[in-house]
């Protein structure tokens, strides 16, 4: 996406349209980012460590607007969850499959017991710790 910004910018009429352009495609490379997000596990790894404590996994996937939306709004308190990538762990997207019914709709939230396909941000902030 940055590519394209640089290719945008550069065809501009004018610099300042064409810098106002990159650093519009700049802020939504990083939006889309993985990097926004905190480190993934697999999903073994996180069903173990939430088995011990209680967190919640998010199943999520790079691009996913509500998973972004998700990720911005729990704010610092992301970090308390356990985020797994179905891109990148075929035993996650098989988890989200397993909850959904077949698709790999995200972001899917399993906690002990109950899971919840596309929670509210403030549902989700109620059940991570403090």
């Amino acid at each position: 996406m940055l590519a394209v910004g640089v290719v945008v910018a550069v065809r501009a009429y004018h610099p300042v349209v064409g810098a106002v352009e990159f650093l519009a495609f700049a802020v939504l490379a990083a939006l889309f980012s993985p990097l926004v997000f905190p480190p993934s596990l697999t999903a073994a790894e996180a069903r173990e460590r939430s088995a011990r404590d209680g967190r919640p996994v998010v199943y999520w996937r790079p691009g996913c607007r509500y998973c972004l939306r998700l990720r911005l709004r729990l704010g610092r308190r992301a970090g308390r969850a356990y985020w797994v990538n179905i891109w990148r762990d075929p035993a996650g997207a098989a988890a989200v499959r397993a909850v959904t019914g077949g698709d790999e709709t995200v972001p899917t939230v399993v906690l002990p017991g109950e899971a919840v396909v596309n929670p509210d941000p403030a549902w989700l902030r109620e059940r991570l710790p403090s």
